[in-house]
């Protein structure tokens, strides 16, 4: 199957690595994988900000660099949620019309691409350490992303997938808001930090980089001994 990749924008300037494993995990599951190098956003931090003009600006970029004929899938459910759920906010009856309904119906995060789509049962990754999944909001709540992540986690050899008690709960990023609500956001990040060690676990796994980095920076500052891992990297593992 011939695939567009689409890189998050968090994925290209902080953790290049990922991107990179992206392809690498499709590749070995017998995707034909295409990045337009010029890619860019797909609006989504314009689009919260409330600068639509600037957002539809970006999003006819990435429509104008998007083959009609390949699967789009996307290193984040943020971006994944944009595309599928926003851009009828921004491109509905315009010119743009039809090409993005054409988007919306191939583009897919990373795991669900994987899980629903290639029906994938099992893989060759290896990964020896204790886990906890991570769902971001945009993937439970705007994707229904919550299974498929999980399947695949538990398909890496050597992985042990633990649950948190209240996995719905938000880390506390949420874009703008760790920006606007800097206080409140940092206290979400010690809550779900404190309730992923006792979990036990060693290592975070989420489909969304931005979520990662957040926490990240407070396990950072307080010297916590856990590690941060996009899923791409954790299913490279080993391959």
């Amino acid at each position: 199957m011939k695939v567009d990749l689409f890189i998050p924008c968090f994925v290209d300037q902080f953790s290049p690595d990922t991107g990179f494993n992206m392809a690498k995990v499709l590749e070995k599951l017998g995707c034909k994988v295409h990045y337009n190098t010029e890619q860019t956003c797909c609006g989504l931090p314009a689009f919260n900000a409330g600068h639509w003009e600037d957002a539809r600006e970006i999003g006819e970029k990435l429509l104008n660099e998007v083959a009609t004929d390949k699967t789009l899938v996307c290193g984040a459910a943020s971006c994944t949620a944009m595309i599928r759920h926003s851009y009828d906010l921004l491109f509905q009856n315009s010119s743009y019309h039809n090409k993005y309904r054409q988007l919306q119906k191939k583009n897919f995060e990373l795991s669900e691409f994987i899980v629903d789509v290639l029906k994938v049962e099992s893989l060759e990754s290896k990964l020896n350490a204790k886990v906890v999944y991570l769902d971001s909001c945009h993937a439970l709540n705007h994707c229904q992303i919550k299974e498929q992540p999980r399947k695949l986690l538990r398909m890496v050899e050597g992985l042990e997938l633990l649950e948190l008690a209240n996995p719905n709960e938000c880390c506390g990023f949420g874009g703008t808001f760790s920006l606007n609500f800097e206080s409140l956001s940092v206290q979400m990040a010690e809550q779900k930090i404190q309730q992923i060690m006792q979990t036990g676990a060693e290592v975070i796994v989420s489909t969304d980089y931005a979520c990662l980095m957040h926490l990240h920076s407070f396990i950072k500052k307080q010297n916590i001994p856990l590690r941060i891992m996009h899923l791409a990297d954790v299913l490279a593992s080993g391959l």
